[in-house]
């Protein structure tokens, strides 16, 4: 840990000019005291650190001193592949390889450079959960994450439904979905998608192999050989259209103002408003007021009376007769409060 430390140090002092000691004891989460022990156990071991006293004073590096320990670790590159999303990389407990990473980086680079992380950092931000949402990482996801890094087999315990079940698998990879964070996982020879939040328990293998387990995928230090020719984003890809298209079960018949056109793949599934209006531009087009009937597949009645409620007067009902109904009952109640209310 103090090695880990003064290394560090070494490195803020040779990124900066000068930094006080207040500055460097808020960078290494210390006390200004441990920083003047550490800075004089480096000056015991060779490193010119020189102390500037008075009040604008700090510690600096003379004589053009530079460290070789500027090699990128393993996990330290692969965090920094990820620095552009810095809520995901405190989710998966990457954070502090990510912050050693990005200072070995500015150590390793040129003065007129070492602007370049925070110049980025004030230029880009991803923001990945949705609108109204306050994210919850899930507590097992660093686990999850280690063993994704490290191509290791897990058991997991995750609630399908009200059941508790029990599984062994081969993680090959994280999604992060408008917040929620997904499990891409091989078992049994298939490809599967598990929501991280779900799992309840998880054991990496830490070797013997699984139980059961054999051929190539039955390492003796628990790891599991990946399919080269696996492809995360293509099969996220697959997996999210497949999904989106099996929760749309029933259909609703409605017809849209020019308006309304432009709204319905706002409100409702996207790919399913965009292939409803095509179809029905394709066929008949518009009708003499200018409206659009379209067949829109939904996951049922219910999700429908609330994405389309929000059309308001911009579409109008046709079918099933029960959505109708209720649509015209909700339009009556609107209607009752903004006409002869006590604001009117």
């Amino acid at each position: 840990m103090r090695a880990a430390r003064l290394i560090k140090m070494v490195l803020l002092l040779q990124a900066r000019p000068s930094m006080t000691a207040a500055e460097l004891a808020r960078e290494l989460e210390v006390s200004e005291r441990t920083v003047a022990r550490d800075v004089l156990s480096l000056s015991e071991a060779g490193v010119p650190v020189y102390a500037d006293r008075g009040r604008a004073g700090g510690y600096r590096l003379i004589g053009g001193y530079r460290t070789s320990l500027t090699g990128l670790g393993r996990s330290e590159a692969e965090a920094l592949f990820l620095s552009g999303v810095p809520t995901a990389l405190r989710e998966m407990g990457l954070a502090d390889a990510a912050s050693a990473a990005r200072l070995k980086v500015s150590a390793a680079l040129g003065p007129e450079l070492r602007d370049a992380a925070s110049g980025a950092a004030q230029r880009f931000h991803l923001d990945a959960p949705g609108w109204y949402q306050e994210p919850e990482p899930p507590e097992l996801l660093p686990a999850i994450a280690d063993a994704v890094w490290d191509d290791r087999r897990i058991t997991a315990r995750y609630l399908r439904k009200d059941t508790e079940v029990e599984r062994e698998l081969e993680p090959y990879g994280l999604v992060l979905k408008a917040g929620v964070w997904y499990l891409a996982a091989r078992v049994d020879g298939d490809y599967r998608v598990y929501r991280v939040a779900r799992f309840t328990a998880v054991t990496a293998d830490e070797g013997a192999g699984a139980v059961g387990a054999t051929g190539p995928a039955a390492a003796s230090d628990g790891r599991f050989s990946r399919d080269e020719a696996f492809d995360l984003p293509a099969f996220w890809a697959e997996r999210a259209a497949q999904f989106a298209r099996s929760i749309l079960r029933e259909e609703v018949v409605l017809r849209l103002s020019a308006r309304g056109v432009r709204q319905l793949p706002y409100v409702t599934e996207r790919a399913a408003a965009r292939e409803a209006i095509a179809r029905a531009q394709a066929a008949d087009g518009p009708d003499e007021q200018g409206r659009l009937t379209v067949t829109l597949a939904v996951e049922s009645a219910e999700v429908a009376y609330a994405q389309l409620l929000s059309l308001g007067p911009e579409g109008e009902i046709l079918a099933p007769g029960e959505l109708r109904a209720r649509m015209s009952a909700a339009a009556r109640r609107t209607a009752a409060q903004y006409v002869g209310g006590r604001h009117a």
